[in-house]
């Protein structure tokens, strides 16, 4: 039997994997919002694209689209090889066991209305005091393929996000000797600093939900709710927001 890795190296280990995916996002959004809040233009006249077309070309853009969401896929295979355990659940490392699906769904779909109507007050405040950038959202009839690409994107989203902020730091910071709070709170913060280039708002507001989804899970020790929840989330962010932003634009600030 192989000796168990030492703390250096799953620190090391941890380090990679977040620079791989969303420690590196958390580095741009830094970066980016210190680009548009240092412009002359303030923050709240300033415009971010939410899933921009990547060509003129259909088919080009949707290679694009599917390339993309492919590859930020790949950390979270990585997460899963590495966390994989020889007996089942395989994946209960990660807080996945598939015992109970129905349940699990349930509950991540009531987690939607605690989550995502609170966050839409949020943007809303944000965008009404000038703090938050305005989100353009691309067109929901800009292609056939525009809604199915949209709705792989927020399953993209709920996985990476859940299975690495939640499901792998959680498991690796535990085995470093990190307490149950420390965890949470670390986790949060990541959550709301890659989402820092929307604004301060979107930090407060993405760090609360990682406060609430980092303690749902130390309690319950279930991913696939929070995992449903984000992509319910993101499924009304992608789809439903264009088609809000379109229809009351003056509510959105548009």
């Amino acid at each position: 039997m192989s000796a168990l890795p030492s703390r250096r190296r799953l620190a090391t280990e941890l380090a990679i994997v977040l620079l791989l995916s969303l420690g590196a996002s958390a580095l741009w959004s830094i970066l980016q919002f210190a680009d548009v809040s240092t412009r002359p233009t303030p923050i709240g006249d300033q415009q971010v694209a939410l899933n921009p077309s990547r060509s003129d070309r259909a088919w080009l853009d949707l290679a694009y689209q599917l390339t993309g969401i492919l590859l930020d896929l790949v950390p979270v295979a990585l997460v899963v090889w590495l966390l994989w355990r020889s007996r089942r659940p395989h994946l209960g490392a990660l807080g996945i066991d598939g015992t109970r699906p129905w349940r699990d769904t349930a509950s991540g779909a009531a987690l939607v209305l605690v989550i995502g109507v609170p966050g839409l007050a949020l943007y809303l405040a944000g965008r009404s005091l000038g703090l938050t950038v305005d989100v353009v959202p691309s067109p929901l009839d800009a292609e056939w393929f525009t809604v199915p690409v949209l709705l792989l994107s927020a399953l993209r989203a709920g996985l990476t996000e859940e299975v690495i902020v939640v499901g792998y730091l959680f498991e690796r910071l535990r085995r470093l000797g990190w307490g149950t709070w420390p965890i949470i709170l670390a986790a949060a913060t990541l959550r709301g600093v890659y989402h820092l280039y929307q604004g301060v708002p979107a930090l407060v507001g993405n760090l609360a939900m990682g406060v609430l989804f980092g303690w749902l899970y130390a309690r319950t020790g279930r991913l696939v709710p929070l995992i449903v929840a984000h992509t319910l989330i993101d499924v009304a962010v992608f789809v439903g927001y264009p088609w809000a932003y379109t229809t009351f634009p003056t509510l959105f600030g548009a």
